[in-house]
């Protein structure tokens, strides 16, 4: 197997023509895939903030997990065999890999994760879902717990200008976001008037406290307020509602509406993307997962690495990929998370047998909140959603596809710091 990690380095950015039309990309006989690469964050987890700040900022008692904290859940298991399951018939269809039950060699597949209970265990459950019976070998750190390099999206820039700029960004960030009615809706859930914070540190009421941002090397983006309270306590009714409790265990049965839904999770998605979407931010954090994908997809050539790639990362990783990648905005129907759990970004490498060239389409695949509630069976039938991303620099046509070789000037542009 020729894929294996990599340095992270790369030589300086070219600079990005406008890409030619494509040509008959709309004749699906034309076109033909060549090679898949997965970048997954973890499907259904326990919430990692279950205690601590979160029992301080309400007087009402949480729900309790079966699982420790952080830890891939049973449902969150069952739900990645069912992508398993979709994704298998979906490369049988367009005939990627060989047709045998499992993969006949390293050629066919290859499976990397951080080192994390809940990636480990999202890709032990996707394989077995899309190869079942088959002994599929899932590469990560011996040592499970311990952060992976390529996956841990920390600062590796210690420089004082560093520092300021970055903070900086974070605060412009912030200040475009209107999150008050997020707070305003959390406040009312969690009664935080009559909690502990409130008696003791007059934090009585969310929009009005001020967020602390915190840049520092070997560290990953850090805030302290808040922002901060409001995605641990979301990030905990999302799953919550995920996992199936009642709804009347659902932040105590007082989330009773998508506009509801929808608000709470600006304060989650704002959160995500103040920390690890600036530009400055996601370039450096983002940056040895980049030259990962970089060395093992994109300047690869074909047959040297494997048909069917999938890494299992964070959201964080998937937030600050897109940023650094001039990813345009996108929307999910059908979820409130922006990176919502289980879902993945999938790069498609296809070749026109037309012109003879190669394109890449790039695909947001995900399951709604009611299919992660309802546990919903996947299949090419009764699919997950879809959603076509396109690069700034990238352009696509009417079919999704963009010039192969525009992507990988993308992918260079992305790693120049």
């Amino acid at each position: 197997m020729k894929y294996k990690l990599l340095t992270l380095s790369l030589s300086a950015a070219l600079l990005t023509p406008i890409a030619p039309a494509l040509a008959n990309t709309d004749n699906a006989e034309n076109m033909q895939l060549d090679q898949v690469l997965l970048l997954s964050r973890h499907n259904l987890r326990t919430p990692i903030d279950n205690t601590g700040i979160l029992t301080e900022v309400t007087d009402k008692k949480w729900p309790a997990w079966d699982a420790k904290s952080g830890y891939l859940t049973t449902k969150g298991g069952a739900l990645e065999v069912y992508m398993g399951h979709y994704f298998r018939e979906w490369i049988d269809q367009n005939k990627l890999v060989s047709d045998e039950l499992c993969p006949t060699g390293n050629e066919d597949l290859f499976v990397y994760t951080d080192s994390m209970q809940r990636t480990i265990a999202t890709a032990q459950f996707f394989t077995a879902g899309a190869f079942p019976g088959c002994t599929i070998k899932i590469h990560h750190q011996p040592e499970i717990g311990t952060k992976d390099p390529v996956f841990n999206p920390i600062i590796t820039n210690d420089s004082a200008e560093f520092k300021e700029k970055a903070l900086l960004a974070m605060e412009d960030h912030l200040k475009g976001l209107d999150l008050k009615p997020g707070y305003d809706e959390l406040d009312a859930i969690l009664n935080i008037k009559d909690s502990q914070k409130c008696q003791t540190d007059k934090l009585c009421n969310l929009s009005t406290q001020k967020n602390s941002f915190i840049i520092e090397a070997n560290k990953k983006p850090g805030v302290a307020g808040a922002l901060k309270i409001g995605n641990s306590a979301v990030d905990a009714f999302d799953l919550q509602y995920y996992e199936g409790f009642p709804l009347d265990q659902v932040a105590w049965g007082m989330v009773n509406s998508a506009d509801k839904w929808k608000k709470l999770n600006t304060l989650k998605n704002g959160y995500l993307e103040t920390l690890f979407t600036p530009k400055i931010i996601a370039k450096n954090v983002a940056h040895p997962l980049l030259n990962y994908i970089n060395k093992g997809f994109t300047s690869a050539d074909k047959g040297e690495t494997a048909k069917f790639i999938m890494l299992v990362g964070h959201d964080s990783n998937i937030a600050s990929l897109m940023s650094a990648m001039d990813f345009n905005p996108y929307k999910l129907p059908e979820q409130y998370e922006h990176t919502p759990i289980g879902g993945t970004l999938v790069f498609q490498r296809w070749h026109n047998k037309s012109d003879k060239k190669d394109y890449v389409k790039v695909e947001y695949v995900y399951q709604t909140a009611d299919q992660l509630r309802d546990n919903s069976y996947l299949s090419l039938e009764t699919p997950p959603k879809h959603v076509t991303l396109e690069m700034k620099n990238c352009p696509i046509d009417k079919n999704g596809y963009c010039a192969w070789e525009d992507f990988q000037k993308v992918m260079k542009s992305a790693l120049e710091e």
